[in-house]
């Protein structure tokens, strides 16, 4: 078990990395867990280790192993995909990785009050454990979503069960054979951590001017700006903050709520609502007006240009060039990795809101990309766009410049469904090697777009489209600013008053505005990693096959018009996955081997 490593590990670590004994050895020459407590650095580094767990993805991944995209590589994802689904072969599998991070986490909060973190002042002591404590609760809550996510299900004595809760750090003594909690508990559990979390940290991380902004509790123990600014300032943004916390207990909330997890959770669409809204009650329920495409905004991209309205929580800025390297065309020295399916590009609605399929949208199959959603020229690169200022071709001729590297299934970086990928990119990037250009990049944890999806979701669940529950919004206002910003809606002849009529007619069918808004979030979130888990917990069938486009023209020495290009869809790759069980994920098979007070998921041996 990876735990009892990580326990021999730290054992190995103190015994060599100590600096004060560097030549005189200390008894027996071996150190223990408990000198930890002298060492303020050894302690912050089990909290560090613990951030170092989190398991975000940071490039366009497990996507491929869903309706909205394939791959041209032989990813796990995708292998996954085509049936290789199995306990003991499971890309999705959080168990190691956060199991590891929550005994960090246990480990650091049984040492923090112990340990001398600023001998001489009291209040910069109480400050620094309060926030080291905090944002230790706040992880622990992030590692038991991400398991609850993976691991969470129904077993074959029909109750809902999570994964074994551990809040004290296990050691050599311990028993390892513990049995999974119910899922309600686990909910609880995080519930519970996110209000310890946002007990003790501030909102957000910002320096102060005046001794008054100084929380009464640090006043009292003589606390001055400088101070609390040291532990409590901007030095500190990226950590987990008290709004951070709140985020989490929202999306906690969201997924404990939903259809599959909704009858034994413990928590209502009502209390998933409620918990959004508490989070957009932050910044006034403001939607970014360009948040749906952060990612091109240059300015707020390079590292001094402040932070960004859309995004709650994010690693680092990161310089580099290995997203555009993995997903440019191939005329632009990329590999084409990710290729969006047309069932996504079918997703996104025309300009004036109307699906592609309702008979007065206005689209024409002869011309299938002309007046739709301005989302989809952001997000995905499709035959005929220019990118980089390249013409880039998908349908199976050559370009202006009788190019035909990125035609469809054209080699081993082309294209298999007639798309490339362009969201998350920046085109003022370069990956060609003689002429490297690198740009920085923003990788968001936690987008306020996906709170205001998940508010929406949630309060059209317990109130109606309509319905605000007394918080001052419905999810009709939400997704009607979302799609504004988008774009969608135009002006009648001769006002300014734009109309939205789909979303119009929505408004008054509950179930018309849920597929409505899982649509939207479908666009909205799409290429960040949040689709394969949004059809597993809406119950959603999982073995969608996915798509692509042929374009061939009719005439070669044509130009490339509307009258002179075919359109087949076709197949590109099958889903294989169970309906019948595989909403839910498995608890790995060596721990159901090992550990028999462990029950599987049904279905899963």
């Amino acid at each position: 078990m990876k735990t009892r490593n990580i326990i021999l590990y730290l054992i190995g670590l103190l015994a060599f990395c100590s600096c004060d004994d560097m030549f005189t050895p200390a008894d027996e020459n071996t150190r223990q867990l408990e000198d930890l407590n002298k060492e303020t650095a050894y302690v912050h580094g089990l909290l560090l280790y613990a951030y170092d767990r989190v398991p975000d993805l940071t490039t366009t991944q497990t996507d491929i192993a869903t309706d909205d995209a394939v791959t041209n590589t032989n990813s796990t994802y995708r292998t996954m995909a085509l049936g290789t689904w199995q306990s003991d072969n499971n890309p999705m599998s959080q168990w190691d990785q956060c199991k590891d991070g929550i005994q960090y986490v246990n480990l650091f909060l049984s040492m923090v009050e112990k340990a001398t973190w600023a001998p001489s002042a009291a209040s910069k002591q109480q400050m620094f454990i309060d926030r080291l404590k905090g944002e230790a609760f706040g992880l622990r809550a992030l590692f038991y979503y991400y398991l609850l996510q993976a691991h969470g299900g129904y077993a074959e004595d029909g109750k809902l069960y999570g994964v074994p809760l551990l809040t004290t750090p296990e050691d050599g003594s311990s028993d390892y054979n513990q049995p999974r909690a119910l899922f309600a508990d686990c909910v609880k559990q995080c519930f519970d951590d996110c209000d310890s979390a946002m007990a003790l940290l501030p909102d957000n991380y910002e320096n102060i001017s005046t001794a008054d902004d100084i929380p009464a509790k640090y006043r009292a123990l003589g606390a001055n700006v400088s101070n609390y600014n040291l532990v409590f300032g901007e030095k500190a943004r990226n950590l987990l903050s008290g709004k951070v916390a709140e985020a989490v207990k929202a999306l906690v909330a969201l997924f404990a709520a939903s259809p599959a997890y909704r009858d034994q959770s413990g928590v209502s669409s009502e209390v998933a609502a409620r918990y959004c809204a508490n989070v957009l009650q932050r910044i006034d329920w403001e939607l970014d007006p360009t948040g749906n495409i952060w990612y091109k905004n240059k300015a707020k991209l390079e590292p001094n240009g402040g932070e960004m309205p859309e995004i709650l929580w994010r690693k680092d800025r990161s310089k580099n060039v290995s997203q555009e390297r993995e997903n440019f065309p191939p005329t632009l020295y990329g590999s084409g990795t990710v290729n969006p399916s047309q069932n996504l590009v079918d997703a996104f609605p025309m300009a004036n809101g109307l699906p592609i399929s309702a008979a007065a949208s206005g689209y024409d199959a002869k011309d299938p990309y002309a007046n739709r959603d301005p989302r989809l020229s952001h997000y995905i690169i499709y035959n005929g766009v220019k990118f980089k200022n390249n013409e880039i071709i998908t349908g199976k001729y050559a370009n202006s410049n009788k190019e035909v590297k990125d035609n469809l299934d054209n080699g081993a970086t082309s294209t298999r469904t007639g798309y490339y990928l362009s969201k998350l990119l920046r085109e003022d990037a370069n990956p060609r090697s003689s002429n490297l250009v690198e740009q920085q990049h923003i990788y968001a944890r936690i987008r306020y777009t996906e709170i205001f999806l998940a508010f929406a979701e949630a309060a059209n669940d317990a109130w109606g489209p309509t319905g605000d529950g007394g918080t001052g919004h419905s999810a009709y206002d939400v997704i009607k600013a979302i799609r504004e910003r988008a774009g969608i809606a135009q002006a009648a002849p001769g006002t300014t008053e734009r109309t939205d009529t789909y979303l119009e007619e929505c408004k008054s069918d509950k179930t018309k505005m849920t597929n409505l808004i899982r649509n939207e979030r479908r666009i909205e979130l799409c290429f960040e990693n949040k689709r394969f888990w949004d059809i597993r917990r809406w119950l959603l069938p999982l073995d969608e096959a996915v798509n692509g486009v042929e374009i061939t023209k009719i005439d070669e020495d044509k130009d490339p018009t509307p009258d002179n290009l075919i359109y087949r869809i076709f197949k590109v790759e099958d889903r294989v996955y169970d309906n019948s069980y595989q909403h839910y994920g498995p608890i790995p098979r060596g721990e159901i081997l090992k550990w028999n007070k462990l029950v599987q998921n049904k279905g899963w041996e």
